[in-house]
């Protein structure tokens, strides 16, 4: 498959992320946002699990906890938390510094040295989901901006880790997708206990929403997005990140008759140019998928050496 088509497929998860604030909203009960990530990573865990019939072996078990910990089970509540605690869209705009982290730590974890052109990029993403998002102010929350970074940095490492653990040999990005949301789910449900009690009683329209979340917003998106881990760069898969915010404002005018502003007309056409911006340069996907394959099997030494598999520009 050619990079264009790795990366379109890719870019709909975060598409369909960006419809969950609009279901959450209008299908789903009130103030259970830890029963929703609940309800959308164990369910998605169990089902892709059940299709690809494959368990983690060895060393696996620990990574594949690592990473649904990262990109799951932290991430989620931490998301929900900053999203509570914050005004206007600010928590969407931490998380929009997510390429800057990643850039980060590839250049650390797997060798890809950020150029200036990709730190612009970064900036000019986060300028244009911030134009988009931002709201009147209100006092910020010291704990949602933490947890709004805690939520960034969560994902951001479960993204280069991703990468750099690869895959063992002979498993797909449908299990290795499978294991991080059971992983996630199993760590969020004694925590959805503990501080929302039971689950609410749930009508038609709640169930189809949760059914949306879990299939669709889930179980199909994260398959794209490891998948698309697996073909590109760290750094290119997380420039796909402002697609969300995009998308909730596109819905929101579409389908909650919310109004744009031309300030978030120009801020959508900032963030969407760095987002086509950061796929542009990368290596191409064969050469991607190589490095992939090659983390997979020297990670099955439990030995890898970081030059070895090296993702440069």
């Amino acid at each position: 498959m050619t990079r264009p088509a790795n990366v379109l497929l890719t870019a709909l998860a975060p598409v369909s992320w960006g419809t969950t604030y609009a279901v959450t909203t209008e299908f789903l009960p009130a103030d259970r946002p830890l029963f929703t990530a609940l309800a959308r990573a164990l369910p998605a865990g169990l089902l892709l699990l059940a299709s690809a019939r494959v368990l983690p072996r060895g060393a696996w078990w620990w990574k594949s906890a690592v990473l649904g910990a990262l990109n799951i089970g932290a991430f989620f509540p931490l998301l929900f938390l900053s999203a509570y605690r914050l005004p206007g869209g600010m928590a969407a705009v931490v998380g929009s510094v997510g390429p800057l982290f990643v850039a980060g730590l590839a250049a650390v974890l797997l060798g890809e040295r950020p150029t200036v052109r990709t730190l612009l990029t970064g900036v000019a993403a986060a300028s244009g989901v911030s134009l988009v998002v931002l709201k009147a102010a209100g006092a910020l929350d010291a704990l949602g901006v933490l947890a709004a970074l805690a939520a960034t940095a969560s994902m951001s490492t479960g993204t280069v880790l991703t990468k750099r653990w690869g895959r063992p040999e002979g498993v797909g990005p449908l299990a290795l997708t499978g294991w991080q949301l059971t992983a996630g789910g199993l760590l969020i449900a004694p925590l959805a206990l503990l501080v929302e009690g039971a689950p609410p009683a749930l009508d038609g329209r709640a169930i189809g929403g949760y059914l949306y979340l879990a299939l669709a917003n889930t179980a199909v998106a994260y398959w794209l997005w490891f998948r698309g881990i697996g073909r590109l760069t760290a750094t290119q898969v997380t420039f796909l990140g402002p697609l969300s915010p995009l998308t909730a404002a596109m819905v929101g005018w579409a389908a909650l008759g919310q109004t744009l502003t031309p300030v978030q007309l120009a801020g959508m056409a900032l963030a969407f140019g760095a987002t086509v911006a950061g796929q542009l340069g990368a290596r191409p996907a064969g050469a991607a998928d190589q490095s992939f394959s090659s983390a997979s099997k020297n990670h099955r030494k439990d030995s890898m050496d970081v030059t070895g598999v090296a993702l440069r520009r």
